[in-house]
């Protein structure tokens, strides 16, 4: 057809402009290869102001962070809809409704599901429809896009890595890692192939693998976005702190990985203190805050800045701790009140699963001040950190709350039933020596068999991954 081009996938885009086309491919790029310059997508507009495609994921790209700049690229859009090819209308639609205020997640799904299916070599819907799903905490729905579209894209790079994400969150480890060690062998450098494999490797207590292979692909990381960079630091550090590594190792990770990203002139802050936040709960929870000096004080201070609040859920939770934790409890609560408002006007359907963010977030806001009791009432008798994947957080960046829960119930003198919270714990990995250690604690406190066990357990587990 005159007039149109084809973009990376080989569906049609009504342009005469082969630069408006490559900047659309190369965002496809950085998309996909989690790279630091997916703004690369704002220079097609530039190229052809009338380019649908161009105009709809530009807007996209730009909802989060700049609304005003999203609209008139929104409106561009809408108005050549009617010359657009049927590829573009169907991404039009599915990204109009998605970044619609008050949406329905489910009929988003569904539209990226019906996009998906017409055009099935669009990996990054693909993926922009995964990450709703993760917001969501469906699993399943993600699994079910990416293995809708597999059988026509069994070749490319980063399909792999998509699948195996969901069959991580949804237990299914070796299903997996089979799907990340082929993702490996298509792309080497697919930093989405590594942290799946790392997720394996560290469920599974191979604390060693994991950080050596991470170590080894780290050399492939200098373009990610700070998010994936930081993000796959985090797991390289978590493994050398539930394998017992001394704690200063730690913390070289964290100066030097996670906290140094800071210092590059495109780092996203906001990406990096989500992770440097989570690692240092971590730390908190395992008393090794003291070899860390002064650095949560920092990061708190950082945090108290309203510019990285509301930006995501988990990264707020976090912040709730680290500010009430640090004693800037009027901050914490202003944040908290904010929380609640957000909640307030969302729709009764989003609402009504919500709550159970709202509560969490209460949950360690009281917990930072060490109200121990308080914060185990607001939690009720059955909690697992499973449940709140809706705050947008893998298992293993939700399995810290499950230790914070274990460690009130032990400080709030409720042992026995903190031997059945970690009892259940050590079921899925009982290669890790911190939950011994709790083991060993619970058992003492309420006076049962197996304290002794539990801690000569704990030790050679301590000696077992990098002494």
């Amino acid at each position: 057809m005159e007039g149109f081009k084809v973009d990376k996938w080989g569906y049609q885009v009504n342009t005469s402009s082969d630069s408006c086309i490559s900047a659309i491919n190369s965002y496809y790029h950085q998309v996909l290869s989690y790279g630091r310059e997916r703004s690369v997508i704002l220079e097609a507009p530039k190229q052809d102001p009338t380019c649908v495609l161009a105009n709809i994921l530009a807007a996209h790209f730009l909802c989060s962070a700049d609304s005003s700049r999203a609209m008139p690229l929104l409106e561009a859009a809408k108005s050549r809809l009617d010359q657009a090819s049927s590829y573009e209308k169907v991404v039009f639609d599915a990204i109009n409704f998605l970044i619609s205020p008050n949406r329905d997640d489910d009929v988003a799904v569904e539209l990226h599901l019906k996009l998906l299916k017409d055009f099935p070599r669009d990996l990054v819907s693909l993926k922009r429809a995964q990450v709703l799903c993760f917001y969501m905490g469906r699993a399943d729905l993600s699994l079910k896009l990416v293995e809708q579209v597999l059988p026509v894209n069994k070749h490319e790079s980063y399909i792999y890595g998509m699948l195996a994400f969901p069959l991580l969150e949804l237990g299914r480890y070796a299903d997996a890692e089979e799907a990340a060690k082929k993702g490996f062998e298509i792309d080497s450098e697919d930093a989405w192939t590594h942290h799946a494999l790392c997720h394996v490797y560290q469920y599974e207590c191979r604390f060693k693998e994991a950080v050596q292979f991470m170590e080894e692909c780290s050399r492939t990381w200098s373009n990610l976005s700070s998010f994936m960079y930081t993000h796959n630091w985090w797991h390289v550090a978590l493994c050398y702190l539930e394998g017992h590594s001394p704690m200063e190792k730690v913390r070289y990770v964290y100066d030097q990985n996670i906290w140094k990203e800071l210092e590059r002139i495109d780092a996203s802050p906001a990406e990096v203190y989500l992770n440097a936040v989570g690692l240092l709960l971590r730390v908190y929870v395992r008393g090794g805050i003291n070899v860390f000096g002064d650095r949560l004080k920092i990061l708190a201070n950082r945090l108290s800045d309203k510019a990285f609040w509301y930006l995501e859920w988990h990264l707020d939770v976090l912040v709730l701790w680290a500010l009430s934790c640090t004693g800037d409890v009027s901050k914490a609560e202003e944040l908290l009140e904010g929380l609640k408002s957000r909640i307030s006007t969302m729709t009764k359907k989003k609402r009504e699963y919500m709550q159970r963010a709202v509560l969490l977030a209460e949950t360690l806001f009281e917990y930072g001040k060490g109200e121990n009791e308080h914060a185990l009432e607001l939690l009720g008798q059955t909690f697992d950190a499973i449940d709140y994947k809706i705050i947008g957080a893998s298992d293993e960046q939700l399995d810290v709350f499950n230790e914070v829960w274990i460690t009130m119930l032990l400080n709030s003198g409720q042992a026995t039933k903190a031997v059945q919270a970690i009892e259940k714990q050590l079921k899925k990995r009982e290669g890790t020596p911190f939950l011994w250690r709790l083991l060993e604690k619970g058992y003492s406190m309420s006076r049962q068999q197996g304290a002794i066990v539990a801690g000569k357990k704990a030790q050679a587990l301590e000696a077992a991954y990098f002494n």
